[in-house]
């Protein structure tokens, strides 16, 4: 009996608002509709058709269930929905619905109940709104907000955070816990100031980029920060406001690039640059003073070999001393001779006057010339017998080189002999100059023949550690080549090859 007088009722109010219906009909984008007790369509706008597709002739009078998907009908959906709808005047939801076609769209649905005058249940009014673009909209942006978060989580080149308008971090990635040390347990809800060095906090450098960022949208800064371990490591930051629409100010985004290496690399090239500005500072300041040394050294000598000329009418202790003089200048002659040898090189203009000379006679005449010098490092200086051996180079160079290396074996294989040897090998000439003191220490091979470096410290043997150096440019301005080594039996061995 209910149930027949509330279809009176519904029909009495389809005709006396019919203007009501119109108006409703006119409303193309919404779904609105009358369900009486049972959930049957009493009314059905243009909007309904468009959205559901059946029209009304073909949906008048059949259970609003044919728009639900069939799980949700045997679950009992439908028949919920009205109790709610009665039980609290009005129900709402978002979920799935179905057109004719069977295709599902997304809907917002509202079902109120309709009431009489003396409040009884009559039937239903449900308007359903089409939002499925909405939710693809959604959809697509809730995706690209995934794939994003993965996206900065998994980078591990680069620490990407964000930090609040407070300056505590309020989020954290991968790379973030490589570059910086901490979890995101650990570091989240911290200040910023954890990952600045003690000064840069006390200057307030942490709060004037956030300041800058704030003010002018973003800014750039490399700097040393701190990792969780107290370790320091050379960072490019780029710390980005981020507000929302209103313009007001959320937070800042933090990108982080640890550049140690690249500043490491650029510290050895400036390092290495200074370097080289220095060695070539003192190059000219050798190169300067051995000139300036040169002429009063010249001098000198002359002097001190006029009064040689005079030893007859000398006191015996004075000719003694001029002599031992002489001697000195002599050495202080050699020491300059390599020293402005050593600019030459370093300058490049060190020149060669190749000429058809024999290298085993060459030799000889340097030994010859070396005797007293063996004879007073008390070492035994041997020449082997061999074939003679013809080349092109300049000639003082090699005796440079020959002298050079017999200096060398003297100084540090006093005592010991020393023996020299050339041989022909194919189309080089070999010369050999073998000591039996104690060797060359491995750990200074590789730098034996640079300048400035010796094999035994300063306090045992004098010497500029140049005779080498100089000795090594000569053999390879030649097209040859000069190493060391220790053989078996004791002792060092230096070989000079040499392209004849």
């Amino acid at each position: 009996m209910l149930e027949r007088n509330s279809q009176v009722v519904l029909e009495l109010v389809d005709a006396r608002d019919d203007q009501a219906q119109r108006l409703i009909d006119s409303l193309h984008d919404y779904a609105i509709f009358m369900l009486d007790l049972s959930g049957r369509v009493r009314s059905w706008n243009s909007g309904a058709e468009r959205i559901k597709g059946y029209t009304r002739e073909e949906v008048l009078g059949k259970h609003f269930s044919l728009f639900y998907p069939p799980e949700e009908i045997n679950s009992g959906k439908c028949e919920r929905e009205l109790r709610i709808a009665t039980a609290e005047g009005r129900f709402e939801e978002e979920g799935w619905r179905v057109r004719k076609s069977g295709e599902r769209f997304w809907a917002n649905v509202i079902i109120t109940a309709m009431r009489d005058a003396k409040g009884r249940v009559i039937g239903f009014a449900k308007v359903t709104r089409d939002l499925t673009e909405r939710r693809k909209a959604e959809e697509q942006l809730r995706h690209s907000e995934e794939r994003f978060r993965v996206l900065v989580t998994s980078v591990k080149d680069y620490a990407i955070f964000m930090v609040g308008p407070d300056g505590h971090v309020e989020s954290w990635n991968l790379g973030a816990q490589r570059i910086k040390g901490y979890t995101a347990e650990e570091i989240i809800g911290q200040p910023i100031t954890r990952f600045y060095p003690e000064e840069a906090v006390a200057q307030g450098r942490p709060w004037a980029l956030l300041h800058e960022a704030a003010t002018v949208g973003h800014v750039e800064d490399e700097g040393w920060r701190v990792r969780k371990n107290g370790e320091r490591f050379w960072a490019d930051v780029v710390i980005t406001a981020v507000r929302d629409e209103s313009g007001q100010l959320r937070g800042f985004a933090k990108v982080t690039r640890d550049l140690t290496e690249r500043k490491r690399a650029e510290d050895e090239r400036l390092r290495l640059a200074q370097a080289q500005e220095a060695i070539r500072l003192r190059d000219e300041f050798l190169a300067i003073a051995s000139h300036e040394l040169r002429t009063p050294l010249t001098a000198l000598q002359l002097q001190l070999h006029s009064l040689q000329l005079r030893g007859d009418s000398l006191e015996p202790g004075v000719a003694a001393k001029i002599d031992r003089a002489v001697r000195s200048t002599e050495r202080l002659s050699g020491l300059i001779e390599t020293l402005l040898d050593v600019s030459r090189l370093s300058t490049g203009q060190l020149t060669l006057k190749p000429e058809r000379m024999e290298l085993l006679t060459t030799v000889k005449d340097v030994a010859e010339r070396l005797r007293e010098a063996a004879a007073q490092a008390d070492c035994e200086l041997l020449v082997r017998e061999g074939p003679l051996v013809e080349g092109t180079w300049d000639r003082l160079r090699i005796e440079q080189v020959i002298s050079n290396l017999l200096s060398n074996a003297f100084k540090y294989a006093a005592g010991s002999p020393v023996e020299l040897s050339v041989t022909r090998e194919g189309a080089e000439a070999v010369l050999v100059v073998r000591d039996r003191g104690p060797g060359i220490p491995e750990k200074d091979m590789a730098r034996l023949f640079h300048r400035f470096e010796r094999a035994a410290p300063m306090r045992h043997y004098g010497g500029l550690g140049l005779g080498l150096y100089v000795a090594r440019e000569i053999v390879e301005a030649h097209g040859g080549r000069i190493s060391v080594e220790n053989p078996p039996e004791g002792g060092a061995r230096f070989s000079v090859r040499l392209p004849t």
